[in-house]
Order: C-alpha cells, then sequence, then structure tokens
C-alpha cells in the first residue's frame, strides 16, 4: 500500500463513518424515488472493497429456481460479451488506463481503483468461447481479435464486425464460424479517448445503423464545456454512408444499450454524478428519444439544477426525466432485454449488471438485477439474479458485475465478472 492510498485509507475511513450516520436508509428505486436533497461533498466519498477473486469452488449466489456456473474463466478483466449468430461467445477484455494524476486526490482515486482491479493491465483482445457439446461450459478458446484500444462494444452486421474502441469504431471483415480476424481494421468513426473510456454498440433492428454510447471526459464537466463536446452522449452511425450523429445527449455516461422489442425503443442505463450523497442523484435506466437531452451536466432526474456548474436555463428546461432510478452509484453497466421464458418464473424485462460503487459511505450494487416490463415500461420492483459479490462487512469483492446477454440456447444469461476474470451462466435449476 503506498502513500496516496494509505492516506486515502485514513482520511476516507473517518468521512465515510460520518457520511454514513446520516445516509438515507433506503435506495432510490422505481418510477418515482424518494431523491434526497444534494449535500455537496468538499472531498468526495472514496470507499471500494479490495479485490480478492473467488476462492475454488466458489460462486455467485443465484435466486431462488436458479443455478449458476462458470461458462469460461481465466480471462483478464472481461468487460462485455457479444453472442453471435452461430453460437459463439465473444468476450472483450479490457481494463482503465491510468493517466497522469492531477493532484492528490487524484492519486489516492488511482491507488483505490489498483487495488480494487479497476485500473492496471489491458489485454486489449476478444476472446472467442465456443460451448460444443452444450453443457453450459465452453471447452474451445480462441484469441478472435487482439492489438486494439481498450476494446469495449462489438456487433457483427452482414459479414462485417464492428469494435468499440475507446477511440473509435473499428471495422473488420468477418466469415461466418471465423474464430480469429487479423489486419489493422478500418476506422469509420473517430471517439475522443479518456474519461469514461467505454464505447458500447448496438445495432438497429434493421442493421442499417450502429448506436454507440460516450461517456463524459469528466465528472461535471469540470475541465471545461469544450472539452466535453461530442461526449455524455449516444451516436448514431449510418452503416451505408459512415454518416454519425448525437442521437441523444447530457447522458453521463451510458453503457449498456438494448432495444424494447414491443416498440422498437432503445434503452440504456446511466451512471449520473458524484460529490452530492450516496443517493444522490440515483443511476437510471431510461428509454432514448431521437434528439432527447437528459440534463448532464446541469441537472439531474428532470429539472433539479446541479448548482455547482454554470447553469444554462434553456437546456435545464428541455431535459428529459429519466424512467426507472438504480439507486445512487450502483455502476449499473451491462443491460439486456430477457424475453419471458429465458428464466422460469421470470417475466419479460430488462437485465442489469451492477458493477458496484466506490464513492458511497455504504457499497450499492454489486449484483445482477431483473426490471420488469409490461406494455413496455418498467412494471413493477427490481428483482436479484445474482448476488454474493461481496464480503458482509464490505472489504472484499469476490467478483464485479460487468456486460450480460442472453446465453447462445435462449435458455440462460450470461455475465461478465472483471474482478472474477469469469464468465458466469445462470440458468434454471
Amino acid at each position: 500500500m503506498d502513500f496516496f492510498e494509505k492516506a486515502a485509507t485514513i482520511v476516507g475511513g473517518a468521512m465515510v463513518a460520518l457520511r454514513r450516520a446520516g445516509a438515507p436508509r433506503v435506495q432510490a428505486v422505481g418510477t418515482a424515488p424518494d431523491i434526497p436533497e444534494a449535500k455537496k461533498q468538499g472531498i468526495m466519498t472514496l470507499k471500494m472493497p479490495t479485490a480478492r477473486g473467488w476462492s475454488p469452488g466458489q460462486t455467485p449466489v443465484a435466486a431462488a429456481g436458479l443455478r449458476v456456473n462458470a461458462f469460461a474463466s481465466g480471462l483478464l478483466h472481461p468487460r462485455w460479451i457479444e453472442v453471435l449468430p452461430n453460437g459463439d461467445v465473444l468476450v472483450a477484455e479490457a481494463r482503465e488506463q491510468a493517466s497522469p494524476p492531477k493532484g492528490m486526490m487524484q492519486r489516492a482515486m488511482q491507488a483505490t481503483m489498483r487495488r480494487a482491479h479497476a485500473l492496471g493491465e489491458s489485454a486489449n483482445r476478444i476472446s472467442l468461447w465456443r460451448d460444443a457439446d452444450g453443457d453450459g461450459t465452453a471447452e474451445i478458446r480462441e484469441t478472435f481479435l487482439e492489438g486494439q484500444n481498450q476494446p469495449f462494444g462489438m456487433a457483427l452486421v452482414d459479414g462485417t464486425f464492428y469494435v468499440g474502441n475507446t477511440d473509435g469504431i473499428v471495422a473488420f471483415p468477418y466469415g461466418e464460424g471465423a474464430t480469429r480476424l487479423t489486419g489493422p481494421g478500418r476506422k469509420i468513426v473517430d471517439f475522443k479517448p479518456g474519461g469514461h473510456w467505454t464505447r458500447s454498440l448496438i445495432v438497429s433492428p434493421d442493421r442499417t445503423r450502429i448506436y454507440a454510447g460516450v461517456g463524459s471526459l469528466t465528472n461535471i464537466a469540470d475541465e471545461g464545456f469544450e472539452a466535453e463536446e461530442g461526449r455524455a452522449a449516444i451516436w448514431e452511425i449510418d452503416l451505408a454512408t459512415g454518416g454519425a450523429r448525437i442521437f441523444a445527449s447530457g447522458l453521463r455516461n451510458p453503457v449498456g444499450m438494448a432495444w424494447e422489442p414491443g416498440s422498437g425503443t432503445l434503452w440504456t442505463v446511466v451512471n449520473e454524478r458524484d460529490g452530492l450523497g450516496d443517493e444522490t442523484p440515483p443511476d437510471y435506466l431510461t428509454s432514448v428519444r431521437e434528439g432527447g437531452f437528459y440534463g448532464w451536466p446541469y441537472c439531474y432526474w428532470g429539472q433539479t439544477v446541479d448548482d455547482r456548474v454554470l447553469q444554462d436555463a434553456a437546456l435545464v428546461s428541455a431535459a428529459i426525466r429519466p424512467d426507472y432510478a438504480l439507486g445512487g452509484h450502483t455502476a449499473s453497466l451491462g443491460l439486456c432485454w430477457m424475453p419471458e421464458g429465458t428464466l422460469p418464473c421470470f417475466s419479460d424485462g430488462m437485465v442489469i449488471g451492477q458493477h458496484g460503487s466506490w464513492n458511497r459511505s455504504k457499497l450499492s450494487g454489486y449484483r445482477m438485477i431483473f426490471v420488469p416490463f409490461a406494455d413496455g415500461r418498467p412494471s413493477g420492483p427490481p428483482r436479484d439474479i445474482l448476488t454474493g459479490f461481496l464480503s458482509e462487512d464490505e472489504k472484499f469483492s469476490y467478483g464485479r458485475p460487468v456486460g450480460v446477454a442472453v446465453g447462445p440456447d435462449g435458455k440462460s444469461l450470461l455475465m461478465a465478472d472483471d474482478v472474477g476474470d469469469v464468465i458466469w451462466r445462470v440458468s434454471g435449476a
């Protein structure tokens, strides 16, 4: 433990204890959440469990009626999953890279993130996993693509494979059943790297466009609005023309995206800003309107103004209120639509991988949940699918949920665990 981590532990521990005494006891969750009044933190709460990983034979805890097994293991920080039409499972292995720290607080944050395995060496590859015998465990592993720049989102359209690297989207020719891609690829759009580095991808239902999630550089435009140009947004790329435009904005860090099949509406999960309290504001799940503005950095949950930011009254008045709160700082990253019948006793709805908090006095997230839908909208409280990623005293994490996907058999879920270095598979018991 270096000096800055020791300092963060000592100072942060005292602040966490003080703030935990006044923390809200109920999370801001649902369509009408109770969001506490903002309390500006001069020094941000810094609390993150030490990454421990799973002991032999240890697994997350599956909800009643479900079981969990390791579909793939021995990865290096797996983040995102793409299931190909032939049943092959692709996994993006990447990690945040440290930038030169600006000040003692950032040094402390980086030291804490390294301890949690959230910062460090990046594999910069996509691996392929094949369960040829259908027993729920992959026995074939190939290096599908390497030498990328923090790859994350993946998409396959008409013989072209697209990768969301942190600095843009790259296209590669793909032949059915291929287990390895080579070549430099063709860059089709550039993104600014740094800050929130993930670049999730999703293909439109008509297969003519790709949507990409691009998070903000900073918490609340701390380096000015110009540095955030083109960020905190979902981009739309026309595959025929190569034209790219911002589809929706004011989304601080939109990561997972999914289509609600009944209405054909795009949904996303968004990580909200820090430094206003344990539950203020909540991360959220929302439908995404073309041309819509969702508040960042000026306001949150509709028109609740963040007075730390130089204001724009017109944009505040236009801010769209999100659809469904997911609790403060849950770091909800993974998102997929799960049709009824995929898992026993689960209806239609969205599955969310909650990576877990690092910046609140009582940890939140660290689970995979399900939000039921009816008539194209969230229709009830969330249900746990996988838990048990944290030790009871919150000092250690065995794993952290990230990307989620319906398995190739249509009767299971897959979830990337970037601390456990595992892809978990959830199915009926």
